[in-house]
């Protein structure tokens, strides 16, 4: 998902970082080992284990809390047992990647300049912010769809991450600057798209987009609406027909940790129908 945004806590001003995915993972590996709870455990065990469970619950939201501070977000008290949730269940050898064709790649050189490719129908799960700043925007956008994610929805039950977490955004007619409207969206695992598990939160809705041909650029480090547009302009130089896409609606592409300092995204041209 992500996402120049909530700058980590002790960070250097002007540090981009924003809590998602592999952040989750060294926080994941320093959680208490509650496997000797159960059968045969004493009273003092199972004391023991809720007071620890306790701690980390509170550790991970007051982590959160203070990454969210970085860029004025305020991570409510309710996102604790979602954090803990997903940090628990965070193992990447369980994220899956959005399906894809690959349709075409083109290089210089030896270099990769884009890759053309086709997205099946699929669904997904989308909520529309329109925050001051864009990474205000996913922040708030990513902490709603994890609730979805976990356990909160019609099944009760979590439901895995997929990568990318992507964030439709739209610019203005002359592609000089970004809107504030802003789409960040989850893709629904294969097992569940037949029959979406519906969210609590009204604000989220499940959409079926139709096959799309997507023309790719990778890119690394940061996303703002400064980087983001960069990118929609270098990507709009090397097509031979970018006027065969889109020119006001685009996607970013998240595929690492946002605190990375060499984290991988894409940038996405939505070719017409």
């Amino acid at each position: 998902m992500e996402t120049g945004g909530c700058r980590m806590g002790g960070a250097e001003p002007g540090a981009p970082a924003m809590i998602t995915l592999e952040d989750l993972d060294g926080l994941a590996e320093e959680s208490p080992d509650s496997a000797y709870r159960g059968n045969g455990s004493s009273p003092e065990e199972e004391e023991e284990a809720e007071r620890m469970e306790d701690e980390e619950q509170e550790r991970l939201l007051s982590y959160w809390q203070s990454v969210g501070r970085g860029h004025q977000v305020d991570v409510p008290r309710d996102m604790a047992e979602p954090i803990q949730q997903l940090t628990r269940s965070n193992n990447p050898q369980d994220r899956r990647t959005v399906p894809f064709t690959l349709i075409q790649r083109k290089e210089n050189l030896g270099d990769l300049l884009y890759e053309k490719r086709q997205y099946g129908k699929a669904k997904w799960a989308c909520i529309k912010m329109k925050e001051k700043q864009y990474e205000q925007s996913i922040c708030l956008g990513f902490m709603k769809l994890m609730r979805y994610i976990c356990e909160q929805n019609s099944s009760g039950l979590y439901l895995g991450i997929t990568i990318p977490i992507v964030t439709v955004v739209h610019t203005n007619e002359s592609q000089s600057e970004m809107t504030r409207s802003v789409t960040v969206a989850y893709y629904l695992p294969e097992v569940l798209q037949d029959e979406p598990p519906q969210p609590f939160d009204s604000d989220i809705i499940i959409e079926e987009w139709p096959s799309t041909i997507v023309y790719s650029r990778s890119f690394r480090g940061i996303t703002n609406e400064d980087s983001i547009m960069r990118e929609i302009n270098i990507l709009a130089e090397i097509l031979e027909s970018p006027e065969l896409c889109l020119q006001d609606t685009f996607i970013i592409a998240g595929y690492t940790n946002p605190a990375a300092a060499n984290r991988h995204n894409e940038i996405w041209f939505l070719e017409r129908p």
